[in-house]
């Protein structure tokens, strides 16, 4: 039996189901409109400065953006009376405790599958309630700014226009990074949280092209030497947006919108005292509920990872779906046999994800360790489809793509692993891609570090999609829904 063989399907209770992955915004089954703006008299730049126009991390730029300040924000864009940044924080991690906690939310046992076992979407859920990320339900992270060990400190913003839609239904992910400050100094006492907000398109009618005075702003600020004339203009943007441009950090950019895009995900490392305490990733979006005009709640809430599928399904893990996750995982085959990293994609429905991604002491996302106890018939049929597309790839290589495309993977699990085809998986910084753990002094001043997969290959990648879009070059996804960068999401 594979490692998760125990799995059981939940009882649902009756909510609102999470947004399917990978469907967050409606796409057109059409190429991506032309981009050019033919009104710019500025020809489009042949160079990208990657750590001012993708990934900053300057210590003298991010002490603008305290957590405070973004969840204020958005408690005052919720509408709901009595509603505070406090309160918003210990709902959210109290979703990390048993019920009923503080009785504000959902909780990590809400579902329960026939064995009394937690568990979400149909797959394991694990509490970790205190001394793990639970505790944090009854602590306050804004008072003592410097001193407080449950202080969330800003450790990096991150342009991600390359997970913008083909239609241009929104234009990509802006983020900003934060890290518990007790694990500056304690790696078992470290939780960081990225706020992933999905930008929406000021003139949606254009398609890509709308997005185009987005994408100016982040090219320019290569041209701008001074950090601090940068943090002025990177604080606008995330707080107070760009002339007909909304601000990033907005309730409808983080799951809350009618398109339900954006979400908030964490990579919990609160290990202290809790032996065998596994390194987790999950994923959260906002919830308001509103009747009329009357709004009487907003919660961060537990949902699937999007693409992060549950490892039992690769082995033999007798799950109701698995029939149907074999078939759609054949179906993907073409997408994880592309010839390089930026190739590799893998868009799987919600039925086969899970809601944690599991990034050590435990097989559960494992892919290649559950992969050893699939039937022969699938191993078979794998390279069939690989035999088909005239592919030297093993269906082991496959499930090592599928792994590095996986939260844990990309963090992980799959650094320096071999991926068939002369790829290899690039290395993360000990599960982080920046770390509130390493810095490094530059002409600037002194900046959080980032792993080498950002710098040797996604910074790269990103920056040949700025480039091609500012051409007016850049090529049609694969899939009409695909972000135009690929189809990885970290």
């Amino acid at each position: 039996m594979g490692l998760a063989s125990l799995t059981v399907a939940c009882v649902q209770p009756s909510v609102e189901a999470p947004d399917p992955p990978g469907q967050h915004s409606a796409a057109a089954a059409q190429p991506p409109a032309p981009v050019a703006d033919s009104t710019a008299a500025a020809p489009a730049p042949t160079s990208i400065d990657p750590r001012r126009s993708l990934a900053v991390t300057e210590q003298v730029i991010l002490a603008r953006f305290p957590l405070r300040r973004v969840l204020d924000q958005l408690v005052a864009q919720s509408d709901v009376p009595g509603l505070t940044a406090l309160g918003l924080f210990q709902q959210w991690w109290d979703t990390q405790n048993p019920g009923p906690g503080l009785g504000l939310g959902p909780h990590c046992d809400d579902q329960r599958d026939a064995a009394g076992n937690p568990c979400l979407n149909g797959f394991p859920y694990s509490c970790r309630p205190a001394p793990g990320e639970g505790a944090q339900a009854s602590v306050d992270p804004f008072t003592d700014p410097g001193q407080n060990p449950n202080e969330y400190v800003a450790i990096g913003l991150f342009n991600r226009f390359d997970l913008a839609p083909a239609d241009g239904s929104h234009c990509g992910e802006y983020r900003i990074v934060y890290a518990r400050r007790a694990g500056i100094d304690n790696p078992r006492a470290r939780n960081l949280v990225i706020i992933e907000a999905a930008l929406a398109n000021p003139h949606p009618q254009q398609g890509l092209k709308g997005c185009r005075k987005i994408v100016d702003f982040w090219v320019d600020l290569g041209d701008v030497p001074d950090p601090e004339a940068r943090a002025d203009l990177l604080e606008d943007f995330y707080f107070d947006g760009l002339p007909s441009v909304a601000p990033v950090i907005h309730i409808d950019h983080l799951g809350a919108g009618p398109s339900g895009a954006g979400q908030v995900r964490s990579n919990q490392f609160m290990a202290d005292g809790v032996p065998g305490q596994v390194w987790s990733l999950r994923e959260f979006k906002l919830r308001r509920t509103c009747s009329g005009n009357t709004c009487t709640a907003m919660q961060l809430v537990p949902v699937p990872v999007r693409n992060t599928l549950f490892g039992g399904l690769l082995g033999d893990d007798p799950q109701p779906q698995l029939a149907a996750f074999r078939a759609a995982f054949l179906d993907a085959v073409p997408d994880l046999a592309g010839a390089t990293l930026a190739d590799l994609g893998l868009d799987l429905a919600e039925p086969f994800t899970t809601a944690q991604s599991q990034a050590s002491a435990s097989g559960e996302n494992n892919y290649v360790v559950q992969f050893q106890s699939a039937p022969p018939d699938f191993h078979a049929a794998i390279a069939a489809r690989l035999a088909a597309l005239g592919s030297t790839l093993t269906p082991e290589d496959l499930v090592e793509r599928a792994q590095f495309l996986s939260c844990a993977g990309c963090h992980r699990l799959s650094a320096g692993h071999a991926l068939g085809g002369g790829v290899i998986a690039p290395s993360a910084l000990g599960f982080v891609h920046v770390s509130e753990r390493d810095t490094e002094v530059v002409g600037e001043g002194t900046r959080f570090r980032i792993s080498d997969a950002l710098v040797n290959d996604f910074l790269p990648t990103r920056s040949q999609v700025l480039r091609d879009y500012l051409a007016d070059k850049l090529k049609p996804p694969r899939h009409p829904k695909d972000p135009i960068g690929g189809r990885r999401v970290h």
